[in-house]
């Protein structure tokens, strides 16, 4: 089983003015004259993760991490009501990475995304070929409407008892219609304990999609800040499909050539199954599809092992 590294803490902090009312707060860690890696987190709206950076050698690497809009310790956060989710959108997010790096002053990063994390850094690297080294997805998601809908109506084909109480967390009149955009509506009313109650039920229902999973944790039945913004972000976000052209980041994939990239997916994901990815790596000449059996969308310790064996692979090109 790979180990993973300690990782004092950061030797830079910072927040980046957007320029639109948006804080942007990122850490850098690991050696300063390191090679670059971003880490891009997943949700939409987890904030940065505390364990992804352990995967680096922090004296190979110089490791950045930052909180998207709107979470985390970025600001405005969006569990306040007043925070405007106008701006933000996929285009804000992707400008958002631009400006982190330029103000690094990173030419080019290996580019490491999770889940949500994996189709913002498809979206960047598909635009901005020539800033990325390299690219690792673990569990990755292509956030347009196919997934979407899978992951909030087609998985209901597994667990129909606890996607009709997702269903019934909707006004009645919406229940038919598009339960992802229904719950981004509750998350926009004014009422606290609208919000909170349609938090719980959000994230119930994604707890029942990882509860197959060696290491799917229940969630507790209550919603804090961190957890309303989440649920507020992944509705906005997801309800308008990221603002993706259905199928863009698979057709446009050979943008991606000459950029070693490694998928890892687990066999049991249900969240973001197999196919999407694989119909990916079709289309990109330089990647590679790892799936591992023993794992779902939480991963396992082979997951760990073969995101450690790809991180060191990298960590040795130029």
């Amino acid at each position: 089983m790979a180990h993973p590294y300690e990782v004092n803490d950061p030797y830079e902090t910072g927040y980046l003015d957007t320029g639109d009312g948006n804080q942007i707060y990122y850490e850098v860690y690991g050696n300063p004259d390191g090679k670059p890696a971003v880490i891009v987190h997943g949700g939409p709206g987890s904030g940065m993760p505390r364990g992804s950076k352990r995967q680096f050698d922090p004296d190979v690497w110089r490791i950045i991490q930052y909180d998207q809009r709107n979470c985390g310790k970025s600001t405005p956060h969006a569990s306040d009501p007043a925070a405007d989710m106008g701006v933000n959108t996929t285009e804000h997010l992707l400008a958002d990475m631009e400006r982190l790096r330029l103000h690094l002053g990173v030419e080019r990063w290996m580019m490491f995304g999770g889940s949500w994390g994996s189709t913002l850094v498809l979206a960047y690297a598909e635009r901005h070929p020539e800033r990325v080294s390299e690219i690792l997805m673990p569990s990755a998601m292509l956030a347009d409407r196919e997934a979407v809908d899978w992951l909030y109506r087609g998985v209901g084909r597994i667990f129909p008892e606890a996607w009709d109480r997702f269903r019934e967390g909707v006004p009645a009149d919406e229940r038919d219609g598009d339960l992802v955009l229904a719950y981004s509506r509750l998350m926009e009313n004014p009422d606290f304990e609208v919000r909170a109650k349609a938090a719980v039920d959000w994230l119930t229902w994604e707890d029942t999609v990882i509860s197959l999973e060696a290491n799917g944790s229940p969630f507790i039945n209550r919603a804090d800040d961190a957890q309303i913004a989440f649920v507020r972000l992944c509705a906005h976000i997801f309800g308008h499909h990221a603002w993706l052209e259905e199928g863009a980041l698979i057709r446009d994939a050979g943008r991606l050539a000459g950029i070693p990239g490694v998928v890892i997916q687990g066999r049991q994901d249900l969240s973001c199954p197999v196919r999407p990815v694989w119909d990916l790596v079709q289309n990109w000449p330089d990647a590679r599809l790892v799936v591992v059996e023993d794992a779902g969308h939480t991963g396992s310790l082979t997951f760990r092992d073969e995101l450690s064996k790809a991180i060191k692979e990298f960590a040795g090109r130029p």
